[in-house]
């Protein structure tokens, strides 16, 4: 995908060609060779593991500047081709590959090295976890070059779902959801035809400040929204959960994959996080998928699709284990204290590039707050306050990756002087 290829961020009705199978006997390519991009992230490394038990060559990774973790991704799966953020953490990479007497793969740099990696001739299958608008760019090159992705990034979607379905649709590309959440969905959808759907359930843990109020929130430490209570996840995505911005994306997200509406998207509070998320179909009945909250889970199924692993001596077996007396709770959304998801149908129905100035003005406060420098509910103040600012971004109906890359770096920079201005 060329930078200044024009991207549609307008609704495009693509019918029965969504790019996500949605039958068991649907034609998918078996995964083979992969390219991981974020390697050395939780999702990453959660899928070199994945990788390793089933037998998967890795002929691709992305990186950051984590060295160390990606020495020992490069010294265990040997790939051909390797890329990190910059040219100072490539040669501290080739430094210590060679003092470590590791073979040094080929190694590119930024931007270019990231979409090289994405587009890898010999890999079959792209996992996408590359946290942030970050990860957009070489979603949008997979999607392009008719890639099999399993997708981790959710960002891709909430900034630019329109024109990843469009390439996707057009080249051939598939798309299977790694997040637990659309893993179940899909999972629920497979067992229908499209036309039974009614609606479909997100379940959500609520995050460690399930019950609480704003007030609640106005004060609370880094490290107590870092406490998730069921799932282990890098900082960002673990505010995200704290605010239900998780949520707030991932219903954008349902909208994309499954050409669905946000009001077809419902939302209930699940703190076991045992039941991953439901789907109700016209007849009234309601088909779940269940697992521990375990994400080797839907990463292991997105790349054997349309089978199983035998995973016998998983410990997610023990979910039902009869010593044990299991209660799971469901519960509505407090949108009052949480506003994320009443933010996500607006920008949805806003359109344009909405969506975008969301993603980026909530990662802006995110980095804000991790930083010490904001409350928590400040994060929603910040969020809500970009979006009357740039709300006449709302008309933009198409966009080059690199405007769209400058838009949202000019809505983090304001966000980011927010803090100036604040009592």
């Amino acid at each position: 995908m060329a930078h200044d290829t024009i991207l549609t961020l307008s609704r495009c009705d693509l019918g029965s060609n969504l790019p996500v199978p949605r039958r068991l006997n649907d034609r998918v390519p078996q995964t083979r060779k992969l390219a991981i991009l974020g390697s050395t992230g939780s999702i990453g490394t959660q899928s070199l593991e994945v990788a390793r038990d089933e037998g998967f060559e890795v002929v691709s990774l992305a990186a950051g500047r984590n060295v160390e973790r990606l020495i020992e991704q490069i010294r265990l799966f040997r790939p051909d081709y390797v890329s990190v953020q910059d040219k100072d953490v490539r040669a501290t990479l080739i430094e210590r590959l060679i003092h470590h007497n590791v073979s040094c793969p080929e190694i590119g740099v930024g931007r270019e090295g990231l979409v090289r990696a994405a587009k890898w001739d010999e890999a079959d299958t792209i996992v996408a976890a590359i946290t942030g608008f970050a990860g957009l760019e070489p979603v949008l090159a997979a999607a392009s070059s008719g890639k099999k992705i399993a997708l981790a990034n959710k960002e891709a979607l909430v900034v630019a779902g329109y024109a990843v379905m469009q390439l996707a649709s057009d080249s051939g590309a598939l798309i299977l959801p790694v997040d637990s959440e659309h893993s179940a969905i899909w999972q629920c959808l497979l067992s229908a035809f499209p036309s039974d759907l009614h609606h479909v359930v997100l379940t959500c843990s609520g995050g460690p400040f399930f019950g609480q109020t704003r007030d609640d929130l106005a004060y609370v430490s880094v490290a107590q929204a870092l406490a998730h209570p069921t799932w282990s996840m890098g900082d960002k995505i673990t505010i995200d959960s704290a605010t239900l911005m998780n949520k707030a994306f991932e219903l954008i997200e349902a909208c994309h994959l499954y050409g669905l509406e946000p009001d077809d998207v419902r939302v209930v509070i699940h703190p076991q996080s045992r039941v991953h998320s439901l789907v109700a179909f016209k007849d009234g009945s309601y088909l779940a998928q269940l697992g521990s909250p375990d994400m080797r889970v839907p990463i292991r199924y997105a790349l054997t699709f349309p089978y199983h692993s035998d995973c016998s001596n998983s410990e997610s077996f023990g979910l039902f284990d009869s010593s044990v007396n299991h209660v799971w709770t469901f519960a509505k959304v407090d949108e009052e204290t949480f506003p994320s998801l009443r933010l996500a149908r607006k920008v949805w129905h806003d359109g344009g590039l909405m969506p975008l100035v969301f993603n980026a003005s909530n990662e802006a406060a995110v980095r804000l707050f991790l930083d010490g420098v904001i409350q928590l509910t400040q994060i929603f103040d910040f969020v809500e306050r970009a979006l009357v600012e740039f709300s006449y971004m709302s008309s933009i109906e198409s966009s080059t990756f690199d405007d769209m890359m400058n838009g949202h770096h000019r809505v983090m920079r304001r966000v980011h002087d927010y803090k100036y201005t604040t009592a």
